[in-house]
C-alpha cells in the first residue's frame, strides 16, 4: 500500500477558560473539546522521488512547507530518518482560519497516515508528543475522544461519552487572527473553573457550560458573531458559542430537522458558510 485517503474531522469548543500565561507567551488554557463531522479529506501517497509536496485548491491554504500538512510530513520523516517522498493532496470541507481546528486536523492525519504508510508502529502517544511541536490542537485529534484539554491543550483527558446532537455552524466569513486575539486578552481572576459536571447525561447539562473567555475580544471587534448567536438562539438553538477564537458560531440542536430549519434560515438572506453536522463519540 503506497496510498492512503483519511477524513480530518473539524472541531468545536463547549469550554475555553484561558487561565494564565506562560514566561513564553503561550497561554494556559481549560478546554472541552468535541469533534463534529465536517471533514477534509487527505489523500497521502508515497513516491520513488525525495521531497514533500502539498496541493490544495482552496484560496488561502498555502501549497509546499508553508503548510502545517508539509511541516507534519517532513516531521515525521525526520523521526523515522526516512527519505522517502510524500505527496499530499487536501480537499478542504473546513473554512481556513474558522476556530474550527482544520488545519491542525490535516496535521494530525498526516501524523496517522504516514505512520500506517510507513508501518512505523509509533503509538498515539508518540505521534501527539510529535503533534505538539506543530500546534497545541493537533494531538486532540490523535486522540480520538471528547476531551477535557488543559497546559497549552496539550494535557487530554478523556471525558464519559457525552449525548449526541445535532450542530448549526455558522461562518460569517470575516478574518479573526488568533494571535492578535490571545495579545488583545485581558486575563482575569475567574472562580468558577470547577463548575464542570463530572458526568453530561444530556444537552442541557453541556449548553449549562458553554463558555469561552475569547468572545471578549472577539464580539467588540466583530458584532456580527453576537448577531449570529442571537439568530441562533431565536431559530431554537438551545446554546450557542463562538468556538475557538472565531469566528465560527454554533448552534445545538436536539435534532437534525431543527438544525436544518434554522440553517436553511441563515443561508436565504446571507452568503456565510453554514452546514449542518454531528458531534462524534
Amino acid at each position: 500500500m503506497n496510498t492512503l485517503t483519511l477524513s480530518a474531522p473539524a472541531k468545536i469548543n463547549y469550554l475555553l477558560d484561558v487561565t494564565g500565561k506562560r514566561p513564553d507567551g503561550y497561554h494556559t488554557l481549560r478546554m472541552i473539546m468535541q469533534r463534529v463531522n465536517l471533514c477534509d479529506e487527505i489523500t497521502i501517497s508515497l513516491t520513488d522521488n525525495p521531497g514533500i509536496t502539498v496541493s490544495c485548491s482552496s484560496k488561502g491554504v498555502p501549497n509546499g512547507s508553508d503548510n502545517i500538512a508539509w511541516k507534519a510530513a517532513r516531521t515525521l520523516l525526520d523521526h523515522a530518518r526516512s527519505e522517502i517522498g510524500v505527496n499530499i493532496e487536501i480537499s478542504k470541507n473546513i473554512p481556513v482560519a474558522a476556530g474550527l481546528g482544520g488545519g491542525s486536523s490535516d496535521a494530525a492525519t498526516v501524523l496517522m497516515g504516514l505512520n500506517e504508510l510507513l508501518q512505523l508502529s509509533l503509538t498515539d502517544q508518540t505521534l501527539m508528543e510529535i503533534g505538539c511541536t506543530l500546534g497545541a490542537d493537533v494531538p486532540f485529534f490523535i486522540f480520538k475522544h471528547t476531551a477535557l484539554a488543559e497546559g497549552i491543550g496539550e494535557k487530554l483527558t478523556r471525558l464519559p461519552d457525552m449525548p449526541k446532537c445535532w450542530i448549526l455552524l455558522v461562518n460569517p466569513g470575516v478574518h479573526v487572527s488568533t494571535a492578535w486575539v490571545y495579545r488583545s486578552l485581558q486575563l482575569t481572576n475567574r472562580g468558577d473553573l470547577n463548575r464542570m459536571p463530572q458526568l453530561f447525561e444530556s444537552i442541557e447539562q453541556i449548553v449549562s457550560v458553554l463558555s469561552n473567555d475569547l468572545e471578549s475580544v472577539t464580539i467588540p471587534a466583530f458584532p456580527v458573531i453576537a448577531d449570529i448567536k442571537s439568530r441562533l438562539k431565536n431559530l431554537g438553538a438551545i446554546g450557542t458559542l463562538m468556538s475557538g477564537s472565531g469566528p465560527t458560531v454554533f448552534g445545538m440542536f436536539k435534532s437534525f430537522e431543527a438544525a436544518e430549519i434554522a440553517r436553511q434560515d441563515v443561508s436565504k438572506d446571507t452568503d456565510w458558510f453554514t452546514v449542518t453536522v454531528e458531534t462524534l463519540i
